[in-house]
């Protein structure tokens, strides 16, 4: 019996009790609530049959999780009945071989506040992925009452048809993919050292980055495979072309290929009603950059691998092909090799885009750049949280002895944290690394010691005038004195800062603070 039926059940209580009733203020009162269940019922608006009528799959529980309610839309977009689901705990229904994983009907029955979720489910032959919102209903006490489930499949927001561009527009602002010479902004940084690999590297892509050979870029996580990338296309002559990076492990694999190659009107079922532009076709006459190729399923391996080749990709549900002027990066922090004799990678597929082959280096394989690292993250995150720091020769060699296992991204975020823990001061103590990094101290040489390099002899000071002088004005000329001094003495920045214990960085702002004439600036 929905709510509508309800109310005339009543309404036809009131009026028998109002006719067998001799009590004129009681059939006034119960006339007044049957005026009002009326007007309410005349309103036409019966809320379970609202319901019914969505497109929007409803899920209601209760507050322990047993399935109420379950909307005609939830089975139609989900293949999943009555029976299988009400009266039945919320709990025993979600897993990979059940009925679906994820959802938000468990984390608002937890946490007892709104919760937006993806939700797999598996009735419908290939998984269905779909958006989740739940919403709890309190009793007047608070406690909780109910929740419900609104979801949607993933793929019915191209039912928007024309603002399906829009809102990918919007999407796409949020997470920028794409990148062209107004939008250099998203770019990394430059790469930092010039020692070693890192400088073989800086030769090779002087020589491959104007050429449109394949590249495949490898390392561990976190090296900086990415800020190589951005390098190969700001020299490159694509320079000024699209530049479209699109990570192959963060997309589903059954929503990659429609990401990749793009889609014609009416492809299946969802589809955008005017087709779909792929990011191959943004890409045209510029350069892709495929990151963490090692994850693309193969069935897409071998369209990847015909693109590259023939420079023409096929819309999904199309028939023309589409030429292509397109120069690849692709990125792996896995073994392609063991890949393909394990039969999980293509080995045309990887020959075709080892074309130039670049190992990017570890960072702990990366001492002689070390210093160069600090010194740049120290620059930026000084300069972003307007604060002075510097780093002890021993704090240095500390942190060369650790093994970083998430390389040059893990340095970035100690590097932040300790400018951060520095409170103004300019400098950390040495436990705040030591509890930090934890390296095992068993070379007795690299505990702190007194600098042994030579300490330059300075002129005597000056005796003190009978008036007295400004405390911060000597300071500063001595300072300026003693800079003079060493850098006098000293071949380079670096020398200079190994005679002071402070960072090269900390020395270029005194030179201009002070006005310092330096003879190897250059240096």
């Amino acid at each position: 019996m929905n709510q509508y039926s309800a109310i005339r059940e009543v309404r036809k209580l009131l009026r028998l009790v109002m006719d067998e009733s001799d009590r004129p203020e009681l059939v006034a009162k119960l006339e007044e609530i049957d005026h009002r269940l009326q007007a309410f019922h005349d309103r036409g608006i019966d809320f379970k049959e609202v319901v019914d009528g969505l497109d929007d799959s409803i899920m209601i529980t209760d507050a322990d999780g047993t399935v109420l309610y379950i909307n005609p839309a939830y089975t139609r977009n989900t293949g999943i009945t009555e029976d299988e689901v009400l009266n039945r705990d919320i709990h025993a229904l979600i897993g990979e071989d059940k009925l679906f994983t994820g959802g938000a009907v468990t984390s608002v029955l937890e946490n007892k506040k709104s919760a937006f979720r993806l939700s797999t489910t598996y009735k419908t032959g290939e998984p269905l992925v779909g958006y989740v919102m739940g919403t709890p209903i309190f009793k007047p006490d608070g406690s909780l009452r109910q929740v419900v489930a609104c979801s949607r499949p993933i793929m019915s927001l191209s039912s928007l048809q024309e603002d399906f561009e829009a809102f990918v527009k919007e999407v796409n602002a949020i997470h920028p993919r794409t990148i062209t010479k107004d939008s250099d902004k998203h770019l990394s940084g430059s790469m930092v050292g010039k020692y070693g690999s890192l400088k073989q590297i800086d030769t090779l892509l002087d020589r491959i980055a104007p050429t449109d050979a394949s590249v495949l870029i490898t390392g561990e996580s976190g090296v900086g495979k990415e800020v190589v990338a951005d390098e190969i296309y700001r020299r490159s002559l694509r320079r000024d072309k699209p530049y479209v990076k699109i990570n192959c492990a963060s997309i589903p694999g059954h929503l990659l290929e429609s990401e990749l190659f793009g889609y014609e009107k009416g492809a299946f079922t969802g589809a955008n009603a005017k087709g779909k532009v792929g990011l191959f076709e943004y890409a045209n006459h510029g350069t892709l950059m495929l990151d963490e190729i090692g994850d693309m399923p193969m069935d897409l391996q071998v369209k990847l691998l015909r693109a590259i080749q023939s420079q023409e990709i096929t819309r999904i549900g199309g028939t023309r092909p589409i030429k292509l002027d397109i120069r690849f990066l692709a990125l792996t922090n896995a073994d392609l090799k063991k890949k393909v004799s394990e039969g999980t990678f293509r080995q045309d597929l990887y020959y075709r885009l080892n074309v130039i082959p670049i190992s990017v280096p570890a960072l702990r394989q990366r001492t002689e750049d070390f210093e160069d690292l600090c010194d740049y993250f120290i620059e930026r995150f000084t300069k972003k949280y307007d604060r002075s720091f510097s780093l002890t020769q021993w704090q240095i060699d500390y942190m060369k002895r650790y093994s970083w296992p998430g390389n040059i991204r893990e340095l970035e975020n100690v590097m932040e944290y300790l400018i951060l823990c520095s409170s103004g001061i300019g400098r950390i103590e040495d436990d705040v690394l030591r509890g930090l990094l934890n390296v095992p101290e068993e070379v007795p040489e690299l505990q702190p010691t007194a600098p042994k390099a030579e300490t330059p002899q300075l002129e005597p000071v000056p005796e003190l005038p009978a008036e007295g002088m400004d405390f911060n004005t000597a300071v500063a000329d001595f300072e300026k004195r003693l800079l003079e001094q060493v850098l006098k003495g000293s071949s380079n920045l670096r020398d200079a800062s190994r005679k002071l214990n402070i960072n090269a960085s900390t020395i270029c702002r005194k030179i201009k603070q002070y006005e310092i004439d330096y003879e190897n600036r250059r240096s």
